[in-house]
């Protein structure tokens, strides 16, 4: 993982003295040391229930009294109005009270949220604010999507000097009251009335205002949806949250696939399904992603950043893991990146590796018969020698579960070139004649078996790994690159 010298303080902002004074006595006494306070995430207060102080990780009883509704109204009184998301807030800050309400439309909850402004938040994706294109964060509720949106308007205002419009549907990004809270810098902020109206009024924005950047908090509609792309066609660029953990769940939500490209079942070929190894209905990224870039929080230091979200949705379409940028903030201050690692040092590795279509058309020199080629110099004599095996068609756990079982020293590779034999499933080898062609081009043995089963994959591995012992001299000309079958 490599380091690079950025240091970013952080400096919190959190107004918290304002948040105490609209909470009840006896609440307020329990939080008023500085141990009650540090971490505070809210404060729930229910009609009969003793208060409650939420922390990361933990929860703290505030009193063994009871709330009463009394002490409901007393709070309610003291904040601005409630809006059709039943949130209400404290001018010019950034806390939000949100409430629950019974059949009678009466408060007997409420749900105290402490809004903090981190000031150095934005040090893991300044970078990706230079690019210009589109950013979506994404992350469980409470990670910190808001306070990094906040902080990335803030800058994009102040530090590049961008047209800045925050669409603040809950007042949740810049804070209640009609003038916006300090944490957003030089942006300007158009408020929502109704969360229902969301779509319209970033239409409205840019139709109006001539922004070069729009921040919205919590896509979560359709329309919104439709509308972030129409937004994006027009060349504004969009930093945005979406509900959702990671880009897998935007992948498989129908409502909100529409921000990573849309999906779409596409039916293939015959000839292209066999070149796949796949069936001839497959899904496929509809369009371009309105977000190029996205980012998934896990923690507030520890962010994974895809830098091309075609190309990830694409892998996982096709069945390939992601392999997004991790970035990771260290008490410290510096920011320490760990880029993904190169599948195979060429291209991305697949679940059921074959090689790509680039590698297997390319022109492979044919290798001099009377000299022994480069891969197969280097044989697992000892056990810290491994096999470098290329599978096709062969189940990934019950591979590992055969070479874990017997302690074999065998590595999996992803590209054919770097393996030093190939395990294959006849019906999937079948369907690839490019695979075999380049085997026998690199002179590999390819041992062949009939199903994909542990049985087998032993009974395989165990004739490669005992294959690959042997000095060259000792094979024959076309066990060296001919094919054995395992069965």
């Amino acid at each position: 993982m490599a380091a690079t010298q950025l240091f970013s303080p952080r400096r919190v902002t959190d107004d918290l003295a304002q948040l105490l004074e609209v909470l009840p006595d006896g609440v307020r006494q329990a939080l008023a040391g500085p141990d009650q306070q540090e971490g505070l995430l809210e404060v729930v207060l229910d009609l009969g229930r003793s208060p409650e102080a939420r922390y990361p990780g933990r929860a703290l009883m505030l009193g063994t009294r009871p709330i009463e509704r009394s002490d409901l109204a007393e709070v309610v009184a003291r904040l601005g109005a409630f809006g059709g998301d039943n949130r209400a807030g404290i001018e010019r800050t950034l806390h939000r009270i949100s409430a629950i309400r019974n059949r009678s439309g009466e408060v007997v909850g409420l749900t105290c949220r402490v809004g903090r402004a981190v000031f150095g938040t934005v040090a893991m994706v300044r970078d990706l604010l230079d690019s210009g294109e589109s950013l979506l964060l994404l992350g469980r509720p409470g990670v910190g999507k808001t306070t990094a949106l906040r902080e990335i308007a803030r800058v994009l205002a102040d530090e590049l000097e961008r047209r800045v419009v925050v669409i603040d549907t809950s007042n949740e990004i810049a804070g209640d009251g009609d003038i916006p809270h300090p944490a957003i810098g030089r942006a300007r902020r158009m408020q929502v009335a109704r969360p229902e109206l969301q779509h319209q009024v970033m239409i409205e924005a840019v139709e109006n205002h001539m922004p070069e950047v729009i921040v919205i908090d919590e896509i979560g509609t359709e329309l919104e949806a439709r509308a972030a792309r129409t937004i994006a066609e027009r060349g504004v660029m969009l930093v945005a949250t979406a509900h959702g953990n990671e880009l897998a769940n935007l992948i498989r939500n129908p409502t909100l696939a529409d921000l990573v490209g849309g999906i779409q079942s596409v039916t293939l070929g015959d000839e292209e399904a066999r070149r796949r190894g796949s069936q001839k209905a497959v899904l496929e990224r509809r369009a371009e992603p309105t977000f190029p870039l996205a980012v998934e929080i896990r923690s507030r230091g520890r962010w994974l950043v895809h830098t091309d979200v075609a190309q990830t949705v694409d892998a996982q379409l096709r069945g390939q893991p992601a392999r997004p940028q991790v970035r990771e903030l260290d008490a410290d201050g510096l920011l320490r990146l760990e880029s993904p690692p190169p599948p195979g040092g060429a291209v991305p590795p697949r679940r059921r590796p074959v090689p790509s279509l680039r590698s297997a058309l390319a022109p492979v020199p044919l290798p001099d018969p009377f000299l022994p080629p480069p891969h197969r110099c280097r044989h697992p004599q000892s056990s810290e020698e491994r096999l470098r095996l290329f599978c096709c068609g062969v189940s990934d756990h019950l591979l590992d579960q055969a070479v874990r079982s017997r302690q074999w020293p065998v590595e999996r590779v992803e590209v054919l070139e770097q393996a030093e034999g190939v395990l294959a499933l006849r019906r999937q080898l079948g369907r690839d004649p490019q695979l075999r062609r380049l085997a026998q081009q690199l002179r590999l043995p390819i041992l062949v078996i009939k199903a994909d089963t542990l049985p087998q994959i032993l009974r395989g591995v165990e004739r490669l790994l005992r294959r690959s012992r042997e000095p060259l001299s000792a094979l024959r000309p076309f066990e060296a690159a001919g094919l054995r079958s395992g069965d």
